[in-house]
């Protein structure tokens, strides 16, 4: 059976609900789609934003042969069997939701296809594109930035269903939400099929069900993430890999638990295992190429090895303490011998004057002589 999410999605542009500063009058997608403009693009904004929705206006809109896939499960030859169909002469539109969960080499492949016309992509993606997708790509493509939706257009979105909802159940929903329109739509859906009433009773009970319980964006998704963290932090392996397989099945970004760990690398264990943050490191780097299900070894491997680890925050506990300093201060005057002496001029004023390497003397500007940050007794 069709989701009511699929039901109900708009068609064109005067359809649509929100992301006026995209598909408002004059704004860039609105131009590219009334002018039938083609070109690469990604999307990045909070879930439930119409990333999908709008591709799939786009390729309409522009008469364009339009596929999708999933970066999760996606291989190079699903793209490549894409690009070897006949189209019978029209642009091939590759929308491809969660990009960012492309390894480095699948991102490369997709180069030389964007780079002749072969395929027009659009990608999906709920993670910063700076961080997750390679400069070339990026370079061959348009950023365009979605916002979570308001409550106004929550509302409007929630009428669209057509279901029989009064104003508690519908302030409920809206904020249950938080901006995302297909878990509005589906927990309106999975409310009805279940009770055959939309009531706010029957609202909460529904939202106990499993497809509720791990929304990346959500409570448990950081709660689940700070019992990992901490079960690391308090040197238990078995609780820290217990909160791992759980996020793993839920389908979070092993990125985002890779990235994670290499902040408590430095954070948490510090100068009492420098390694620490070098095999932190090549865990992510192991996520990064490999990918999902393998990657999961490489997490598993990282947090016994980090949970194992002595514990020392000195260095992120005296960083702390500095940036209270700056600010409260400022910026304070650096001491003339500490000053850059590039020209003439600069070493007449006395900088650079005096300095000597490895010189025990205080370096702090001088409001702040004496003063200790970093303690390694």
């Amino acid at each position: 059976m069709q989701p009511l999410a699929s039901k109900i999605r708009p068609k064109t542009l005067s359809e649509f609900i929100g992301q006026k500063h995209l598909v408002g009058e004059g704004k860039p997608l609105n131009v590219a789609i009334n002018k039938k403009h083609l070109f690469s693009f990604i999307l990045w904004g909070p879930p439930g934003t119409g990333k999908t929705t709008l591709a799939k206006i786009y390729a309409n809109s522009l008469k364009a042969q339009f596929y999708e896939l999933s970066a999760v499960s996606a291989k190079k030859s699903d793209i490549k069997k894409i690009v070897d169909e006949n189209a019978w002469n029209q642009a091939k539109i590759l929308f491809l939701d969660e990009i960012h969960r492309f390894s480095k080499s699948q991102q490369d492949f997709l180069l030389p296809l964007i780079e002749d016309g072969r395929i027009i992509l659009i990608g999906a993606t709920t993670e910063n594109p700076s961080f997750e997708i390679i400069s070339p790509l990026l370079s061959r493509c348009r950023i365009f930035i979605l916002n979570k939706f308001s409550k106004e257009e929550i509302a409007e979105i929630i009428k669209r269903t057509k279901f029989k909802i009064d104003e508690k159940a519908e302030d409920w929903i809206i904020s249950l939400s938080n901006g995302d329109a297909r878990q509005a739509i589906t927990i309106i859906e999975n409310t009805f099929q279940l009770y055959g009433k939309i009531t706010v009773e029957n609202l909460k009970n529904t939202a106990q069900s499993k497809f509720l319980q791990y929304d990346k964006k959500g409570d448990e998704h950081y709660n689940t993430i700070s019992a990992f963290i901490k079960s690391m932090r308090a040197s238990q392996p078995d609780a820290a890999l217990y909160y791992l397989a759980r996020m793993i099945d839920a389908g979070e970004d092993p990125k985002f638990i890779a990235r994670r760990m290499v902040i408590f690398a430095s954070e948490d264990i510090g100068i009492a295992q420098p390694t620490a943050l070098v095999v932190a490191n090549s865990v992510f780097r192991a996520v990064e190429i490999i990918g999902l299900p393998e990657c999961k070894i490489n997490l598993a491997h990282g947090a016994v090895y980090l949970s194992q680890c002595k514990k020392d925050r000195s260095a992120y506990n005296a960083y702390n303490k500095a940036i209270e300093d700056v600010e409260t201060y400022g910026n304070l005057p650096i001491p003339l011998d500490l000053r850059n002496t590039t020209t003439k001029l600069m070493r007449k004023l006395g900088y650079g004057d005096k300095y000597e390497k490895y010189s025990k003397k205080d370096f702090l500007p001088d409001k702040l002589k004496g003063k200790k940050y970093f303690n390694n007794t």
